[in-house]
């Protein structure tokens, strides 16, 4: 779950959710009491906004450019609290080693270039697919030699792996 600070000014509002804005607005005083069928409603606004001109999309473009300067000038003093801010994915290291094929991605490299060979016009996409098929036909024994090969490399990669995680 995603935690959220509440402190953190409010984004940016684009030109064009202050348009939608509007046109919530106008459809509220026409109908109060009508609920708004949202996919119908952002059809219409988007077909809507297309159709304005420059010169009337001007006064959108405007309060879009205020907000921008608010969100600016908030964020110039917001900091984060501590475990806040930076997300997202660790950098991968570059020198990390490869992680290791499944025993599927092991039948794979074996049978592929004479899936290729046999289906020479092959897309990438339909040769896995025919890989896909051929690997669910095999039997449990036919499918082992795979598993101990992708198991011995397994085993392999968290040895190399150990080791260069105790050298960073």
């Amino acid at each position: 779950m995603m935690r959220k600070d509440i402190n953190k000014p409010k984004g940016k509002t684009s030109a064009y959710a202050f348009f939608v804005q509007t046109c919530r607005e106008e459809h509220r005083k026409k109908n109060p009491e009508q609920s708004v069928n949202f996919a119908e409603f952002s059809k219409k606004c988007s077909e809507r906004w297309k159709a304005l001109s420059p010169s009337d999309k001007k006064c959108f473009e405007d309060m879009a450019k205020a907000d921008k300067v608010r969100y600016n000038r908030e964020m110039k003093d917001y900091v984060p609290p501590k475990g806040f801010g930076k997300r997202g994915r660790k950098r991968k290291d570059p020198n990390a080693p490869k992680r290791p094929p499944s025993a599927f991605f092991v039948f794979c490299s074996e049978y592929r270039p004479s899936v290729k060979q046999q289906y020479p016009g092959l897309s990438i996409g339909d040769c896995a697919k025919k890989l896909g098929e051929m690997w669910s036909k095999l039997s449990q024994s036919e499918k082992l030699p795979y598993e101990e090969k992708a198991q011995k490399l397994r085993e392999k990669y968290d040895r190399v792996r150990l080791s260069h995680t105790d050298r960073g």
